[in-house]
């Protein structure tokens, strides 16, 4: 199966570029305080968050920054075939444990230098219930002391409140939407849906824009307006 992490295998690709563009924007994003927990989320299925948070995640990593990603899609999650590591084990099974003492346990080192993994484990009947436990506000603290970066890719918006919940824990958040896909009413939903964070808005990521035969991904906030 090809490799969707192009900013390791085609790191001066027009869309590994564009990538290190996204890397560049949340570093400047925040005069307050460091980012390090940052959201990518989307409206619905299909848009490319995963792509976007695992290329995001490498490319923090190869400026020598201790990086983890989090597959907070406790439902459909599918990072650890991104990144080809075991899932018999991750988030939702760390959740139900002693988080503080076990969570190092459940951490994988990926084959990406300063990437490692924590997968989406079993999926549980109680994805949202989990996520908004105090066991996982302990996590995203335990995790913030231990990495330069944490990246979070959560499930799409609407529908489902398990990326609003992570909204309130984490210091930036990514949208992405896919070109000729996401229409400009449904993005206007996803946005007021997450009215209460627009603070921790760092912008919307325009997925698979065609430009001279191939694909870019473009940064921009002027959705959020």
């Amino acid at each position: 199966m090809k490799s969707e992490l192009i900013v390791d295998q085609n790191p001066k690709s027009p869309i590994s570029e564009a990538i290190k563009n996204i890397r560049t924007n949340l570093q400047f994003s925040s005069v307050d305080g460091d980012v390090k927990n940052i959201l990518v989320t989307s409206s619905t299925a299909g848009e490319g968050k995963s792509f976007i948070s695992s290329n995001l995640a490498v490319a923090f990593a190869k400026l020598g920054y201790k990086v983890l990603i989090v597959d907070s899609d406790l439902r459909l999650g599918r990072l650890h075939k991104v990144f080809n590591v075991s899932n018999e084990e991750g988030l939702s099974n760390l959740l139900l444990t002693d988080v503080s003492k076990k969570y190092n346990s459940f951490i994988k080192k990926t084959d990406i230098e300063n990437v490692s993994i924590l997968t989406r484990g079993v999926v549980p009947p109680n994805p949202s219930e989990l996520l908004a436990s105090d066991k996982n506000k302990q996590l995203v603290k335990l995790l913030s002391k231990k990495y330069d970066y944490v990246i979070w890719d959560g499930v799409p918006i609407m529908g489902l409140t398990d990326s609003r919940i992570m909204a309130d824990l984490v210091d930036k958040i990514v949208i992405v939407s896919a070109y000729k896909m996401t229409p400009l009413e449904l993005l206007k939903s996803t946005n007021g849906a997450l009215d209460n964070f627009k603070n921790k808005i760092a912008g919307v990521v325009l997925n698979g824009v065609p430009m001279k035969g191939n694909h870019y991904y473009y940064y921009s906030k002027k959705y959020m307006n």
